[in-house]
């Protein structure tokens, strides 16, 4: 009973859908039209979450990943390349493009994270449905004030489900919430974002 809470939890809460979520919203808070909205969500979409999903997909299909979620530090080294990939080149992209100055911070703050859990996953195995989830917080927080701090919240069920699965300890869980919440806040303060502090 407990480890199916826990795997129902960390396939709700996994870091493509935060991902989606994340982008669609930024999308459309920094656009004024629905089409403006849609197409920078497409754009970003195409960049990050989709061709990631779609590669581990096809690895677990071909048994090269163990699974989606579950999976050993060794077979994710090729998904954190693919990503640190991607990562620098959305960030350019949505720069060169003008798009949505929190959505360029976003990204920016995503490929710096995947860096540095890159350079970790050699040693650690980092956890990476914290860290999704811990910088999507602080996105929320500074986008949206007091209303978007209450995703924190969060961090918590998806800390006990990773680590009742045996795939990360507590320190896992801990160290990548802090290091992405940490870079995120960062590269958004860089950005000169937020502007002012909501409070409503």
């Amino acid at each position: 009973m407990k480890e199916t809470l826990a795997r129902l939890i960390t396939n709700a809460l996994n870091p493509f859908l935060v991902g989606f979520v994340i982008i669609v919203l930024l999308a459309f808070e920094g656009t004024d039209t629905t089409a403006e909205a849609i197409k920078w969500a497409a754009i970003s979409l195409a960049l990050s979450v989709l061709p990631v999903l779609s590669v581990v997909i096809y690895l677990v299909r071909r048994k090269k990943l163990d699974g989606v979620f579950e999976n050993p530090r060794r077979q994710r080294i090729g998904i954190y390349l693919l990503a640190v990939a991607l990562g620098v080149l959305g960030w350019w992209l949505l720069r060169y493009l003008n798009a949505p100055e929190e959505l360029e911070a976003t990204f920016a703050a995503g490929a710096a994270a995947v860096v540095v859990f890159a350079v970790i996953n050699f040693t650690w195995k980092i956890s990476v449905h914290t860290a999704f989830l811990a910088g999507a917080a602080t996105v929320l927080t500074l986008v949206y004030g007091a209303a978007g701090a209450w995703s924190v919240l969060l961090l918590t069920p998806v800390g006990w489900a990773r680590v009742t699965l045996k795939q990360h300890s507590w320190l896992q869980v801990a160290a990548g919430a802090a290091i992405a919440a940490a870079l995120t806040a960062g590269i958004f303060a860089g950005y000169g974002i937020p502007g002012e502090i909501r409070i409503e």
